[in-house]
Protein backbone atom coordinates (compact mmCIF):
# COMPACT_ATOMS: atom_id res chain seq x y z
CA UNK A 1 0.00 0.00 0.00
CA UNK A 2 1.51 2.98 -1.31
CA UNK A 3 0.96 5.55 2.33
CA UNK A 4 2.14 8.80 0.31
CA UNK A 5 0.29 8.52 -2.57
CA UNK A 6 -2.77 7.90 -0.20
CA UNK A 7 -1.72 11.18 1.91
CA UNK A 8 -0.72 13.35 -1.17
CA UNK A 9 -4.77 12.49 -2.30
CA UNK A 10 -5.99 13.54 0.98
CA UNK A 11 -4.10 16.81 1.27
CA UNK A 12 -5.32 17.25 -2.13
CA UNK A 13 -8.50 16.73 -1.67
CA UNK A 14 -8.35 19.04 1.66
CA UNK A 15 -7.45 21.73 -0.28
CA UNK A 16 -9.69 21.60 -3.04
CA UNK A 17 -12.50 21.21 -1.00
CA UNK A 18 -10.94 24.58 0.91
CA UNK A 19 -10.75 26.46 -2.42
CA UNK A 20 -14.15 25.46 -3.48
CA UNK A 21 -15.44 26.92 -0.26
CA UNK A 22 -13.77 29.95 0.29
CA UNK A 23 -16.15 31.73 -1.40
CA UNK A 24 -18.68 31.20 1.08
CA UNK A 25 -16.41 32.15 4.15
CA UNK A 26 -15.63 35.34 2.31
CA UNK A 27 -20.03 35.53 2.12
CA UNK A 28 -19.77 34.86 5.95
CA UNK A 29 -16.97 37.09 7.34
CA UNK A 30 -18.94 39.92 5.28
CA UNK A 31 -21.90 38.66 6.72
CA UNK A 32 -19.88 39.06 9.98
CA UNK A 33 -18.85 42.47 9.89
CA UNK A 34 -22.45 43.56 8.61
CA UNK A 35 -23.92 42.26 11.43
CA UNK A 36 -21.18 44.09 13.69
CA UNK A 37 -22.17 47.10 12.34
CA UNK A 38 -25.91 46.71 12.67
CA UNK A 39 -25.38 45.59 16.49
CA UNK A 40 -23.93 48.86 16.70
CA UNK A 41 -26.44 50.64 15.12
CA UNK A 42 -29.26 48.91 17.00
CA UNK A 43 -27.72 49.65 19.85
CA UNK A 44 -27.52 53.30 19.55
CA UNK A 45 -31.28 53.44 18.10
CA UNK A 46 -32.35 51.77 21.42
CA UNK A 47 -30.23 53.88 23.13
CA UNK A 48 -31.97 56.77 21.78
CA UNK A 49 -35.13 55.62 22.44
CA UNK A 50 -35.04 54.49 26.24
CA UNK A 51 -33.07 57.81 26.72
CA UNK A 52 -36.49 59.42 26.08
CA UNK A 53 -37.93 57.23 28.82
CA UNK A 54 -37.39 57.31 32.39
CA UNK A 55 -35.81 53.92 32.41
CA UNK A 56 -32.99 52.81 35.02
CA UNK A 57 -29.39 52.70 33.83
CA UNK A 58 -29.03 49.27 34.76
CA UNK A 59 -32.45 47.96 32.46
CA UNK A 60 -30.75 50.91 29.96
CA UNK A 61 -27.43 48.10 29.72
CA UNK A 62 -29.53 45.19 29.63
CA UNK A 63 -31.78 46.18 27.17
CA UNK A 64 -28.60 47.35 25.00
CA UNK A 65 -26.75 43.67 26.07
CA UNK A 66 -30.03 42.06 24.67
CA UNK A 67 -30.76 43.82 21.35
CA UNK A 68 -26.46 43.04 20.72
CA UNK A 69 -27.15 39.73 21.45
CA UNK A 70 -29.90 38.83 19.27
CA UNK A 71 -28.40 40.75 16.69
CA UNK A 72 -25.09 38.85 16.83
CA UNK A 73 -27.12 35.49 16.90
CA UNK A 74 -28.82 36.24 13.94
CA UNK A 75 -25.87 36.95 12.34
CA UNK A 76 -23.86 34.03 13.47
CA UNK A 77 -27.20 31.88 12.06
CA UNK A 78 -27.01 32.98 8.88
CA UNK A 79 -22.97 32.88 8.33
CA UNK A 80 -23.61 29.25 9.73
CA UNK A 81 -25.67 28.41 6.90
CA UNK A 82 -23.78 29.79 4.35
CA UNK A 83 -20.72 27.94 5.42
CA UNK A 84 -22.40 24.80 5.61
CA UNK A 85 -25.74 24.95 2.97
CA UNK A 86 -26.87 21.91 4.42
CA UNK A 87 -27.75 23.14 7.31
CA UNK A 88 -31.24 24.07 7.80
CA UNK A 89 -32.31 26.29 10.90
CA UNK A 90 -34.46 24.01 12.21
CA UNK A 91 -31.41 21.75 12.62
CA UNK A 92 -29.02 24.84 13.65
CA UNK A 93 -31.42 25.14 16.54
CA UNK A 94 -31.38 21.67 17.24
CA UNK A 95 -27.69 21.74 17.32
CA UNK A 96 -27.56 24.60 19.38
CA UNK A 97 -30.49 23.18 21.95
CA UNK A 98 -28.26 20.48 22.29
CA UNK A 99 -25.01 22.33 22.55
CA UNK A 100 -26.27 24.69 25.03
CA UNK A 101 -27.00 21.54 27.25
CA UNK A 102 -23.45 20.54 27.22
CA UNK A 103 -22.14 24.27 27.23
CA UNK A 104 -24.50 24.79 30.41
CA UNK A 105 -22.92 22.04 32.19
CA UNK A 106 -19.28 23.67 31.29
CA UNK A 107 -19.94 26.95 31.84
CA UNK A 108 -22.47 26.88 35.09
CA UNK A 109 -21.00 29.46 37.05
CA UNK A 110 -21.24 32.00 34.08
CA UNK A 111 -24.18 31.48 33.22
CA UNK A 112 -25.38 31.68 36.94
CA UNK A 113 -24.23 34.78 37.04
CA UNK A 114 -25.75 35.79 33.80
CA UNK A 115 -29.25 35.18 34.89
CA UNK A 116 -28.62 36.38 38.74
CA UNK A 117 -27.37 39.84 36.59
CA UNK A 118 -30.78 39.55 34.71
CA UNK A 119 -32.84 39.52 37.54
CA UNK A 120 -31.02 42.02 39.64
CA UNK A 121 -31.33 44.73 36.85
CA UNK A 122 -35.11 43.65 36.28
CA UNK A 123 -35.94 44.11 40.00
CA UNK A 124 -36.70 47.67 41.14
CA UNK A 125 -34.21 47.10 44.45
CA UNK A 126 -30.66 47.99 44.22
CA UNK A 127 -30.12 50.30 41.71
CA UNK A 128 -26.60 51.96 40.82
CA UNK A 129 -26.14 54.61 43.49
CA UNK A 130 -27.79 53.04 45.99
CA UNK A 131 -25.86 52.49 49.22
CA UNK A 132 -25.70 48.93 49.81
CA UNK A 133 -23.63 46.25 52.23
CA UNK A 134 -23.68 42.98 50.77
CA UNK A 135 -21.34 39.66 51.86
CA UNK A 136 -19.53 42.21 54.40
CA UNK A 137 -19.08 44.84 51.94
CA UNK A 138 -20.09 48.46 52.43
CA UNK A 139 -20.24 50.92 49.95
CA UNK A 140 -21.94 52.75 46.90
CA UNK A 141 -23.30 50.51 43.87
CA UNK A 142 -21.32 51.95 40.99
CA UNK A 143 -22.19 49.52 38.31
CA UNK A 144 -24.45 46.67 37.22
CA UNK A 145 -23.31 43.92 34.32
CA UNK A 146 -24.70 40.98 33.26
CA UNK A 147 -21.50 39.44 35.08
CA UNK A 148 -20.68 41.41 38.17
CA UNK A 149 -21.67 44.27 40.32
CA UNK A 150 -19.17 46.83 41.30
CA UNK A 151 -19.54 48.20 44.66
CA UNK A 152 -16.89 51.48 45.82
CA UNK A 153 -15.82 51.48 49.20
CA UNK A 154 -16.45 55.16 50.85
CA UNK A 155 -12.61 55.20 51.97
CA UNK A 156 -12.37 54.74 47.48
CA UNK A 157 -11.14 50.98 47.20
CA UNK A 158 -13.50 49.06 44.62
CA UNK A 159 -15.23 45.45 45.08
CA UNK A 160 -16.44 43.32 42.16
CA UNK A 161 -18.93 40.97 43.24
CA UNK A 162 -20.74 37.60 41.24
CA UNK A 163 -24.11 38.13 40.88
CA UNK A 164 -25.26 35.39 42.08
CA UNK A 165 -23.61 36.11 45.08
CA UNK A 166 -25.81 38.82 45.34
CA UNK A 167 -28.49 36.97 44.80
CA UNK A 168 -28.89 34.38 46.75
CA UNK A 169 -27.36 35.94 50.03
CA UNK A 170 -29.04 39.37 51.88
CA UNK A 171 -28.56 42.85 50.72
CA UNK A 172 -29.04 45.39 53.03
CA UNK A 173 -29.88 48.49 51.06
CA UNK A 174 -29.41 52.15 53.09
CA UNK A 175 -30.81 54.23 50.85
CA UNK A 176 -34.12 52.18 49.65
CA UNK A 177 -36.24 54.92 51.38
CA UNK A 178 -35.33 58.39 51.65
CA UNK A 179 -35.67 58.60 55.37
CA UNK A 180 -32.85 57.02 57.50
CA UNK A 181 -33.28 56.55 61.39
CA UNK A 182 -30.36 56.52 63.56
CA UNK A 183 -30.14 56.04 67.28
CA UNK A 184 -27.75 57.50 70.10
CA UNK A 185 -27.26 56.55 74.03
CA UNK A 186 -26.72 59.60 76.06
CA UNK A 187 -26.04 59.04 79.92
CA UNK A 188 -26.38 61.40 82.37
CA UNK A 189 -25.41 60.76 86.06
CA UNK A 190 -27.62 60.00 88.59
CA UNK A 191 -28.10 63.38 90.68
CA UNK A 192 -29.99 65.02 87.17
CA UNK A 193 -33.13 65.45 86.94
CA UNK A 194 -34.86 63.47 84.18
CA UNK A 195 -37.18 65.62 82.83
CA UNK A 196 -35.00 68.54 82.46
CA UNK A 197 -32.00 66.53 80.69
CA UNK A 198 -34.47 64.53 78.47
CA UNK A 199 -35.73 67.96 77.42
CA UNK A 200 -32.74 69.53 76.92
CA UNK A 201 -31.46 66.76 74.44
CA UNK A 202 -34.41 66.84 72.36
CA UNK A 203 -33.86 70.77 72.26
CA UNK A 204 -30.08 69.80 71.27
CA UNK A 205 -31.65 67.30 68.15
CA UNK A 206 -34.19 69.14 66.75
CA UNK A 207 -31.75 72.19 66.47
CA UNK A 208 -30.08 70.76 63.85
CA UNK A 209 -31.58 71.83 60.14
CA UNK A 210 -30.50 68.49 58.37
CA UNK A 211 -33.40 66.74 60.19
CA UNK A 212 -36.32 65.59 58.50
CA UNK A 213 -38.86 68.20 59.11
CA UNK A 214 -41.79 65.69 59.41
CA UNK A 215 -40.04 63.12 61.76
CA UNK A 216 -40.07 63.54 65.75
CA UNK A 217 -37.05 63.18 67.75
CA UNK A 218 -37.58 60.54 70.59
CA UNK A 219 -36.33 60.33 73.77
CA UNK A 220 -36.67 57.29 75.93
CA UNK A 221 -34.47 56.75 79.27
CA UNK A 222 -33.92 53.28 78.97
CA UNK A 223 -31.88 51.70 81.73
CA UNK A 224 -29.56 52.20 84.60
CA UNK A 225 -26.53 52.04 83.89
CA UNK A 226 -22.86 51.08 86.09
CA UNK A 227 -22.47 55.01 86.43
CA UNK A 228 -25.31 56.92 84.44
CA UNK A 229 -28.79 56.94 83.54
CA UNK A 230 -28.89 56.63 79.62
CA UNK A 231 -31.27 57.89 77.39
CA UNK A 232 -31.98 56.64 73.42
CA UNK A 233 -32.20 58.78 71.61
CA UNK A 234 -34.06 58.69 68.06
CA UNK A 235 -34.02 60.82 64.63
CA UNK A 236 -34.76 60.92 61.14
CA UNK A 237 -32.01 61.87 58.56
CA UNK A 238 -32.46 62.47 54.54
CA UNK A 239 -30.00 60.27 53.53
CA UNK A 240 -30.19 61.12 49.66
CA UNK A 241 -29.73 65.24 50.44
CA UNK A 242 -27.45 65.02 53.51
CA UNK A 243 -24.70 63.06 54.82
CA UNK A 244 -25.59 60.49 57.40
CA UNK A 245 -22.52 60.50 58.92
CA UNK A 246 -21.86 64.72 59.19
CA UNK A 247 -25.15 64.55 60.45
CA UNK A 248 -24.77 62.17 63.57
CA UNK A 249 -21.74 64.07 63.96
CA UNK A 250 -23.47 67.28 64.44
CA UNK A 251 -25.81 65.80 66.39
CA UNK A 252 -23.04 64.69 68.97
CA UNK A 253 -22.00 68.45 69.10
CA UNK A 254 -25.25 69.63 69.87
CA UNK A 255 -26.01 67.37 72.62
CA UNK A 256 -22.69 67.84 74.37
CA UNK A 257 -22.94 71.62 73.90
CA UNK A 258 -26.29 71.63 75.56
CA UNK A 259 -25.35 69.37 78.13
CA UNK A 260 -22.89 71.54 79.23
CA UNK A 261 -24.54 74.70 79.03
CA UNK A 262 -27.04 73.00 81.53
CA UNK A 263 -24.70 72.13 83.91
CA UNK A 264 -25.85 68.41 83.14
CA UNK A 265 -22.92 65.69 83.60
CA UNK A 266 -21.67 63.18 81.64
CA UNK A 267 -20.50 60.73 83.39
CA UNK A 268 -17.57 57.61 82.35
CA UNK A 269 -17.75 54.62 84.36
CA UNK A 270 -14.48 54.64 87.00
CA UNK A 271 -12.25 51.90 86.14
CA UNK A 272 -10.26 50.70 88.97
CA UNK A 273 -6.53 48.51 87.97
CA UNK A 274 -5.38 46.20 90.33
CA UNK A 275 -1.67 45.70 90.74
CA UNK A 276 -0.07 42.80 92.05
CA UNK A 277 3.19 42.61 93.49
CA UNK A 278 5.56 40.49 91.44
CA UNK A 279 6.59 37.30 93.13
CA UNK A 280 10.51 36.59 93.00
CA UNK A 281 12.05 34.26 91.04
CA UNK A 282 13.05 30.90 93.05
CA UNK A 283 16.45 31.45 93.80
CA UNK A 284 18.43 27.72 92.75
CA UNK A 285 19.84 26.09 96.46
CA UNK A 286 23.18 26.11 96.97
CA UNK A 287 25.28 23.12 97.21
CA UNK A 288 28.43 22.34 98.77
CA UNK A 289 31.63 21.39 96.82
Amino acid sequence: MNYIKTLEDQVQAMATGFVATLPSLVIAVIVLVITWILAGIAVKIVSKLVSRTHVREDLKQLLNTLVKLAVWLAGLMIALTIILPGMTAGGLVAGLGVGAVAIGFAFQDIFENFLAGVLIMLREKMQIGDMVEANGVLGKVEKITLRETHIRHYSNELTILPNSMIFKNAVKIYTDQAYRRNDMIVGVSYDTDLDHAAATIRRAVESIEALAPDRNVDVYATEFGASSVDFLVRWWTDSKQHDFLLVKSQVVFAIKKALDDAEIEIPFPYITHTFKEPVPLAQPEKTDA
